[in-house]
């Protein structure tokens, strides 16, 4: 008579839809006011219930949020992007991720497509790097985890002292490029200044298209600004007591007067580095908001022979009148994502279109929360991105 071994028994297998309803029972979606249509089509892809939270303000403007739910021991998925009303979404955001945190969350991410004051990463004459501070808020506020998509500068990651996931919306735009782009094999991706030069290689080179870049912006740059640090040093009308000796003289160059004057930045005209004659011209950056720039290269374009122009970019915020210029503008075809609410200027501009990337947002949700690798979803993505 055989024995069994102990622990020879295994345990019966668990059926497919017990393993879904387990590694999504302690989901939470949230979202603030900034865009919760975005919200409902991620819950939507992730067979979930958007979480009772409401977020509401009082006659003296301070935000209240009320959630409904309980989320002790849950993870909190808080979905709230950045919109032309950004110091109110940063509030929400950071109150619902206090309220979260102080009813005992297990997790809180902060789901933001588009980061606010993103374009404010660098050092500007006597201001502030204003999205380290926003990170540093964010991090007090009790955010575990930030998914955010295509910052204006990677080192912002660097700003958090939490993990960040830096999503791609490229995949999107090629494809859109791919598909919707009659003859784009005849296309060549323009970088309206230098500073996207990069972007628009990396797009050039999936697409195996050429290159064009303008140079010469004829915006008065923030560092040509006067603003006192230019003043002149003192000129030295007498010799120093302590003159240096011979022998240090032949190994060290002297100014006589001081503080050498630092060279006055002279920009050159606006050109067009690439032939666009004849070709369709895709201009490709991160943001669109104040559009003038992208009318005046688009104006370039035209007069240089490019045959149709788009203009590609990941959030689209389009403020103050920029829907009018750019319908007035030669511009045929603004393609963005919906990581920011731009359905008012639709109405006004009948050349923005809207690519969906709810999806992407879902699958990465799904894989943090299954702490499955993150890598597929930045595969073939390179540092020019």
């Amino acid at each position: 008579m055989s024995k069994r071994r102990l622990g020879s028994v295994r345990p019966p297998k668990r059926c497919r839809s017990d393993m879904d309803n387990t590694s999504t029972s302690d989901i939470v979606i949230i979202n603030g006011n900034s865009h919760p249509d975005l919200a409902n089509m991620v819950a939507e892809r992730m067979g979930l219930k958007n979480g009772g939270c409401s977020v509401f303000h009082k006659s003296n403007r301070e935000t209240i949020v009320e959630i409904s739910d309980s989320v002790r021991g849950k993870d909190i998925y808080i979905i709230q992007t950045g919109t032309k009303d950004a110091n109110n979404n940063i509030m929400e955001l950071l109150i619902m991720a206090y309220a979260c945190k102080t009813s005992s969350a297990r997790s809180i991410v902060g789901v933001i497509p588009y980061l606010p004051y993103s374009k404010q990463c660098k050092m500007r004459k006597r201001g502030c790097i204003v999205s380290k501070l926003l990170a540093k808020m964010m991090c007090t506020s009790g955010l575990t985890h930030i998914i955010t998509m295509d910052l204006h500068q990677k080192e912002i990651q660097g700003f958090f002292d939490i993990p960040v996931d830096n999503l791609r919306a490229s995949p999107f735009l090629l494809q859109y490029i791919q598909e919707s782009i009659p003859d784009y094999r005849n296309s060549v991706i323009v970088a309206r200044n230098p500073g996207v030069a990069k972007k628009a290689n990396s797009y050039a080179e999936r697409l195996r298209l050429g290159l064009a870049v303008i140079h010469g912006e004829q915006k008065e740059a923030e560092s040509d600004e006067v603003d006192g640090r230019y003043s002149p040093p003192p000129t030295r009308n007498s010799t120093p007591q302590h003159a240096p000796s011979s022998s240090s003289r032949t190994r060290t160059t002297s100014v006589s007067v001081g503080v050498p004057e630092h060279p006055i930045k002279v920009k050159p005209p606006l050109t067009i580095v690439g032939d666009v004659n004849g070709r369709i011209a895709i201009m490709v950056d991160d943001l669109i908001d104040d559009v003038q720039a992208f009318v005046a290269a688009a104006e370039m374009l035209k007069d240089n022979g490019a045959c149709k122009i788009y203009v590609l970019a990941t959030h689209g915020l389009l403020s103050s009148d920029a829907p009018r210029l750019l319908d007035e503008s030669p511009i045929d075809e603004i393609v963005v994502t919906n990581t920011i609410p731009h359905e008012i200027q639709k109405l006004q501009c009948h050349k923005i279109k809207t690519i969906d990337i709810s999806i992407l947002i879902a699958e990465a949700i799904r894989r943090i929360h299954n702490k499955e690798s993150m890598s597929y979803l930045f595969r073939n993505v390179t540092l020019e991105d």
